[in-house]
């Protein structure tokens, strides 16, 4: 989302820039490791789709659906319709990198079928959070081009919906990450040495993008309060 400079002077580099920059750093990170794991061939030999399925199965989660996607890292589970949503580079690959997303993934089906409370607790909040989202480019319009205080109060609120939403899902993502990890050493599908290191480099990574995506909505935060000051 744009932002003129203009608006908040060194605010605006503190709260949007450096937020900016380490959401950059955090995409690049990721990137990388999973296109330098993704070259690595696991010595279990199975795909994405197939480490995943392995997973559900060993876990008792019989209701669950692998499925493919187009979607570069576009990897998601979708708890409201119990569909494990793999990109095509991790469903049809047996790299290391497939093999780590995808039991990250399947971490979420688990994390479902336990009723983990903060994967309830996010799924409680999407709906406000979306429709928070879907008024930002209303709210930033209105408020700093037009200079209308009401929707900057407004923006506030909308940033905070999604500072609670992001700080949910970091305790969300670092478990699916944690059980992933686990469970493939317990099952065998991943070694001790370089595939367990390339594992943790890859999940490792991908945590800090949710960490970036945090800092990004309580830095707006902060930016759209001291514009509000300075207008009081």
């Amino acid at each position: 989302m744009f932002y003129p400079i203009g608006y908040g002077g060194s605010h605006w580099l503190l709260y949007i820039g450096v937020p900016l920059i380490i959401g950059i750093w955090a995409q690049i990170r990721v990137t990388s490791a999973f296109r330098r794991w993704s070259k690595v061939r696991a010595s279990s030999n199975i795909t994405g789709a197939e480490c995943a399925r392995e997973i559900l199965q060993a876990a008792q989660i019989h209701d669950v659906e692998v499925v493919e996607t187009n979607d570069f890292l576009g990897d998601h589970y979708d708890p409201t319709k119990k569909r494990l949503c793999l990109s095509s580079n991790v469903y049809n690959t047996p790299s290391v990198a497939s093999l780590g997303i995808a039991a990250h993934e399947t971490g979420h089906a688990i994390q479902h079928a336990k009723s983990y409370a903060p994967l309830k607790a996010r799924m409680a909040v999407v709906p406000l959070t979306m429709a928070a989202s879907q008024m930002l480019p209303f709210v930033i319009i209105g408020g700093l081009f037009f200079h209308i205080t009401g929707l900057i109060t407004l923006g506030i609120y909308c940033y905070a919906i999604l500072l609670v939403f992001q700080l949910i899902t970091l305790p969300v993502e670092f478990d699916a990450s944690r059980r992933a990890k686990i469970i493939l050493q317990q099952m065998g599908i991943v070694q001790p040495g370089a595939e367990v290191a390339g594992v943790n480099s890859v999940l490792n990574a991908a945590a800090l993008t949710y960490v970036a995506a945090f800092i990004a909505a309580l830095g707006n935060l902060l930016w759209l309060l001291s514009m509000r000051d300075r207008r009081s």
